[in-house]
């Protein structure tokens, strides 16, 4: 079993403890409804002939229709897809959304095919499960390696399949010309900063002044920083692939960000006090740690010098199990990916309302509900957590439990169960 699928198995199976439920209910739960394995033919360049193989599971739709990104990489499993479409499930029932949980994927390293192969691969994918999505059915997304313009190909495939039907509400994600908005771009750094900012005002009434370390500066890392900052936290620490920069001063994000887009690594600012590396960043003597690159960077090796009082996790899974329950014991708050970025598909839902409304938002009033939305959910899942557990467990835990609960009551209504 992948490490994906066990996590998520593992998840599930908190969450059911922590509701005092048993084995039926864990089972219920525990398979998706249906997985698509589906053979994708390419013509490549040199006149050969490839197949790659792609997957879309849909995991529940009790709450309403499949939603969750594809991702096209070299390693992608059945397994993980699997993993990943029942995580979207607890995701989107967490933000309150009319959502179920779906995920595909395509084993394809997309950085060896070009411009016109990878197009070709995008549609025949997307023609091959053209009959188990729909924007009432099952709604895909960009996920790793994935994008708008891979969303456009999606949708003019869909069109053409069901006889040039104009349905923009089938992805979202899309070019802001084809019914996309541009709020998406920031969407999953702003909840970030909206989720660092809100535990901050539960755990010290303020955001201001608190001192914040990101790691990460690709576009969650960026725009988190740039909200936060906006907002009255002092950013010390800022760290990409080519290492970090600190000053205990603040650094001037501005700088920064132009830094990062005209030479590619922040560690060419200049000005800052000394370098640190990604891994002397995690263990800062700062306020708000929020790591935003890959998983299981703060882990059994290095829990023990973590010395934030706030974790927000940008990333999928930068903390693991074992450095989530030694830190939460020692009263350390982590605010889960699961709640901390899902300003991501909160704004996919926006898109996906505007699209079936004929365009009627805008992007201010777009931000604005994105801001609404994810206050809401933070604050639902904080009171769930300390109600239910007197914040004696993670709040991952009581997250998971609150999306879980959620799925199971409207199975019950629907009679399902």
């Amino acid at each position: 079993m992948s490490k994906a699928l066990q996590q998520a198995e593992f998840f599930l199976k908190k969450a059911i403890d922590f509701l005092g439920l048993g084995e039926q209910e864990y089972h219920l739960l525990r398979q998706p409804d249906r997985v698509i394995e589906v053979k994708i033919p390419v013509r490549m360049r040199d006149g050969s002939i490839r197949v790659f193989t792609g997957w879309r599971s849909q995991h529940n739709n009790a709450l309403g229709p499949y939603k969750g990104g594809i991702r096209y990489h070299p390693d992608v499993t059945k397994e993980e897809v699997i993993a990943l479409s029942m995580i979207m499930t607890w995701k989107n029932s967490l933000a309150d959304l009319p959502y179920g949980g779906g995920k595909g994927g395509v084993r394809v390293n997309p950085k060896e095919l070009a411009p016109e192969e990878l197009e070709q691969l995008s549609r025949n994918f997307f023609r091959a499960i053209a009959r188990v999505v729909g924007p009432d059915f099952d709604i895909p997304a960009p996920d790793v390696y994935t994008n708008p313009q891979t969303m456009a190909w999606y949708f003019d495939e869909y069109s053409k399949v069901n006889q040039g039907e104009q349905l923009f509400g089938v992805v979202t994600g899309k070019p802001k010309r084809l019914g996309g908005l541009e709020t998406r771009i920031i969407s999953t750094g702003y909840g970030t900063a909206l989720s660092a900012k809100l535990a901050a005002e539960k755990l010290w009434g303020s955001l201001e002044g608190k001192t914040v370390a990101i790691q990460g500066f690709g576009n969650v890392g960026q725009y988190a920083a740039k909200y936060l900052v906006e907002w009255g936290a002092r950013i010390v620490a800022l760290s990409d692939s080519s290492g970090g920069i600190y000053d205990s001063r603040g650094l001037d994000v501005a700088k920064a960000l132009e830094v990062k887009r005209e030479k590619r690594k922040v560690t060419l600012y200049e000005g800052a006090e000394r370098m640190v590396s990604n891994e002397e960043l995690l263990e800062l003597d700062v306020d708000i740690l929020v790591p935003s690159a890959i998983e299981d960077v703060i882990n059994e090796g290095n829990m023990k010098n973590i010395k934030a009082k706030l974790i927000v996790e940008g990333a999928n899974g930068p903390v693991t199990n074992a450095a989530e329950e030694y830190l939460s014991g020692r009263g350390v708050v982590i605010v889960p990916d699961m709640l901390a970025n899902a300003g991501g598909v909160i704004t996919s839902h926006i898109e996906w309302v505007n699209n079936r409304m004929g365009g009627w938002i805008k992007e201010e009033e777009a931000l604005q509900r994105l801001t609404e939305k994810m206050t809401s959910v933070f604050n639902n899942t904080w009171e769930f957590w300390e109600k239910e557990s007197q914040r004696k467990v993670p709040m991952r835990i009581a997250a998971y439990a609150l999306a879980v609960k959620r799925v199971l009551d409207a199975m019950r209504l629907r009679g399902w169960i």
